[in-house]
This record gives structure tokens, C-alpha cells and sequence, in this order.
């Protein structure tokens, strides 16, 4: 770290020399965060989410959040390093992409605004922070704190408003787009205490009084003009293979992700997703997840809420993308969804009640999976042969194995927490493994 600490002789500062000395520590404070960049965007990107609504109930919008969060720190972080005019840059394309996604959902501009509000003054405090390591004369001090100020102001102002014309475009578009009506007004339907039913199904023509079955469509990847057609074609394909009683009720969230209801009348399906895997071309890039039926409006509602919380299983980064359909109703789904909302204390707990077994290794998957599948089948070792197909003798060294890596020194865990810990592995992988 540079010394400007000045002396019992320190300088006067003044004028040109005082600018000077003020950029040099300027400089010397951006190289030194640089190095911490990663972690700095982490945490204001979870503070963030946590204190402004609407963003962390998501995981994709979530992780193109923290991609917008990490790219204006490193455009301001260079900014300060060079002395870089403002007015010499452009916006990252995340932190566009990320105002885009926002008015798509709907979520309300001041959102945005509160967002670029609390990173500049988490980055305000961050660069303070450095000031004060630096013990510098109270006049040196002073002018650093003000240019720095100066350019993290300006380049907030600058930021929020080319996103915010971002936003304002893309909402009017997405409000005058093909299905947005519908997708007010379910909205509207999912959230409101006293809701209009009549107008709801005049406007929709989807009943209420019925059996339900909601479902998340998305697609990964870059966008395709297509993908929305892709997957309301591919919603009413489902309605069909399940015989739905009526057409399916279809509203795009955003250019990436519809979501649907399937009516069933008076009658309660039973909806097994292996079978819904021969209803989806796995080349067409289309992933899905399905609440349990409901009836009335309480089921309209349940039924959402069930799919959005095996959504959010699916959707977490690092998730195994072999998950292609997955149904709240699915063995440890409901479970998984629930503990992912904290993968933080999560991990933490699989790794205390797995032990070794919960590392992100070949050897501990496959002692994992032996676990599990013995376990599933009533700890017998003849079933769990015949369903790895692999010798008896075998599954009971790696069962033996399994277990005694889960040992905290003579204590077996409770082999309930050993199960829900194996099924909470399969599902999150390795954002709760070490």
C-alpha cells in the first residue's frame, strides 16, 4: 500500500497538488478493492436483495442481479483507477439485461432505483473504509472523500438513468405485447385479498371453480423470438397428453419463462412426471416444473405456489441440469425447496450430518446414491442389488462405507436427518456440498 501519510512537515495542499496526491489515493483504494471485487460484489448483491422487494424470489433473476452487481463494480472500479470521464462509458450489458427482466416481471421501477441507491452507498462506505486504514492528514482525507463522492455520485446518476430508459422501453413494450393483459390479471388473481372471479374468468375465459394443476415453463439461454410460442405450444401439448377438461391458461412472465394452469373440471389427476417426460422434446431446451392439483381459487393459488417453489429448486446456479421436470409432489422436492431458501445454513447442515459424505467428489456421490436408494427401499440390501444392479456384497461395503462417514466420532446421526440430507444432495447438488 502507498504511504501518504505525509510527515511532521507534511505538505500544504493546495490547488493542483492537492488534486494530484487525492488521485494517487484514489488509485491506490481502486487497485485494492479490485483484488477483493469478487467478494464485495457477493455481499452487496445478497445485502441488496435482502432490504430491496421483489428481487431474491428468483434464482435466475437473482443471478442476472448479481451479474449487473458485478459489472457496474468493475466499470466503477476502473473508472477510479483511470480517471475514466463518465461520459466515456457504456452500460454493461447485465446491468441492461437485469432492467429488462425487472419490467418484464412487472416488478416496480422504484425497485431498480432503491437497488443502484444502496450499492452506492455500500460502495461509499467500502471506499471510507479504506480512507480510514490509510490514517491520512485530515486535509488529504477531506479531498479524497470528495472526489470520490463526486465520481461514485455521478456515476450512479449516470447508470440508473440509461436503465431506467431501458426499463421504461421494455415495459411499455411487454404492457402492449400479446398476453399481458392475461398476465396482469393473474397476477392480480394470485395476490389480491378480495379477488373479482367473474371479471377474472370474462377476461380469461379459465374458470375457477375447478381442479387445477400449475405449471413453470422457462428456457435457458440466450433469447430466441420463438421461445414464448415454444412454450405455450409446449403448455397445451400437456394439456392434451393429460387430458385436461378445457384449454389450458397460458400468461409469459418474461421473454424466457411462461407460467400455466391445466383445468381438470371436477376431476382430480394423478400426475406422475416421469410420464410427463414422453410429452417434452428435450432438443427444444424446454424445462418445467408442477404443483400438486387444487380445487377453487385456493387451488388456482397452491397449486402456483407449489410449482414456483420446486421452480426455485430447479432454477438454483449449479443445480444438475438433468432435472428437466420436476414436481413439487416428487420424492424430497417439497422438503429441498424450503431448505434452499437458506443455502448458507443448508450447507452447513448437510456437512455436519453427511460428514465426508458431503463433498462434491465422484466417490462421495456414489456412496451417496447407494445410501439413498438403501434407504428408499427399507435398508434392504437385496433391493437396493438389484436396483444398482450390483452385487450384494457390494452395496453392503459401500453402505458400511456411507455410513461411517457420516460419524462424528462414535455418535451415528439419526438416520431420518441422514435421509433428508442425502434427498436435499440430490436436488440442490453442489451448492450444498463442499
Amino acid at each position: 500500500m502507498s504511504d501518504f501519510s505525509g510527515s511532521p512537515h507534511q505538505r500544504q495542499l493546495s490547488g493542483v497538488t492537492a488534486m494530484e496526491d487525492a488521485t494517487a489515493v484514489i488509485v491506490d483504494i481502486a487497485r485494492t478493492l479490485k483484488s477483493r471485487e469478487r467478494e464485495i460484489a457477493r455481499a452487496m448483491s445478497a445485502m441488496i436483495a435482502r432490504e430491496v422487494d421483489h428481487l431474491d424470489n428468483d434464482p435466475r433473476l437473482m443471478e442476472m442481479f448479481e451479474a449487473s452487481v458485478q459489472g457496474n463494480l468493475t466499470t466503477l472500479l476502473r473508472v477510479l483507477a483511470h480517471d475514466i470521464p463518465v461520459d466515456h462509458l457504456q452500460p454493461t450489458t447485465a446491468a441492461v439485461e437485469n432492467a429488462l427482466r425487472l419490467a418484464q416481471r412487472g416488478v416496480p421501477s422504484h425497485s431498480l432505483v432503491r437497488a443502484y441507491h444502496m450499492g452506492q452507498n455500500d460502495m461509499l462506505r467500502i471506499c471510507h473504509d479504506e480512507i480510514d486504514r490509510r490514517r491520512l492528514p485530515a486535509p488529504l482525507a477531506l479531498a479524497v472523500v470528495k472526489r470520490l463522492t463526486e465520481i461514485v455520485y455521478t456515476y450512479i446518476e449516470w447508470i440508473t438513468l440509461h436503465v431506467l430508459d431501458a426499463y421504461e422501453a421494455e415495459r411499455s413494450r411487454w404492457t402492449n405485447a400479446r398476453g399481458s393483459v392475461h398476465s396482469s390479471t393473474v397476477h392480480a388473481m394470485l395476490s389480491a385479498e378480495t379477488a373479482d372471479k367473474t371479471a377474472f374468468e370474462a377476461e380469461t375465459g379459465y374458470l375457477l371453480d375447478q381442479t387445477h394443476l400449475a405449471l413453470i415453463l422457462w428456457r435457458s439461454g440466450h433469447e430466441q423470438p420463438s421461445t414464448l410460442n415454444l412454450l405455450d405450444t409446449q403448455a397445451r401439448t400437456l394439456a392434451r397428453g393429460l387430458h385436461a377438461e378445457g384449454q389450458a391458461l397460458v400468461t409469459a412472465i418474461d421473454r424466457h419463462t411462461a407460467w400455466a394452469w391445466l383445468p381438470f373440471g371436477h376431476r382430480h389427476p394423478v400426475i406422475d412426471t416421469t410420464e410427463l417426460h414422453a410429452m417434452v422434446d428435450p432438443a427444444d431446451g424446454v424445462r418445467l416444473t408442477v404443483g400438486l392439483p387444487g380445487h377453487a381459487l385456493g387451488g388456482f393459488r397452491r397449486s402456483h405456489q407449489q410449482a414456483i417453489a420446486a421452480y426455485f429448486v430447479a432454477s438454483l446456479p449449479g443445480i444438475p441440469s438433468s432435472h428437466t421436470i420436476l414436481g413439487f409432489g416428487d420424492s424430497g422436492v417439497a422438503v429441498a425447496s424450503l431448505l434452499a431458501k437458506d443455502l448458507d445454513s443448508t450447507r452447513a447442515w448437510v456437512c455436519e450430518v453427511l460428514g465426508e459424505l458431503a463433498v462434491d467428489t465422484d466417490q462421495a456421490a456414489t456412496l451417496r446414491h447407494t445410501l439413498s436408494t438403501y434407504y428408499a427401499t427399507s435398508e434392504s440390501h437385496v433391493r437396493t442389488a438389484e436396483i444398482l444392479t450390483l452385487h450384494r456384497n457390494t452395496v453392503k461395503y459401500r453402505i458400511t462405507k456411507a455410513i461411517e462417514a457420516t460419524r462424528v466420532g462414535t455418535a451415528p446421526h439419526d438416520k431420518l436427518d441422514i435421509a433428508v440430507a442425502l434427498q436435499v444432495c440430490r436436488f440442490l447438488g453442489a451448492a450444498v456440498l463442499r
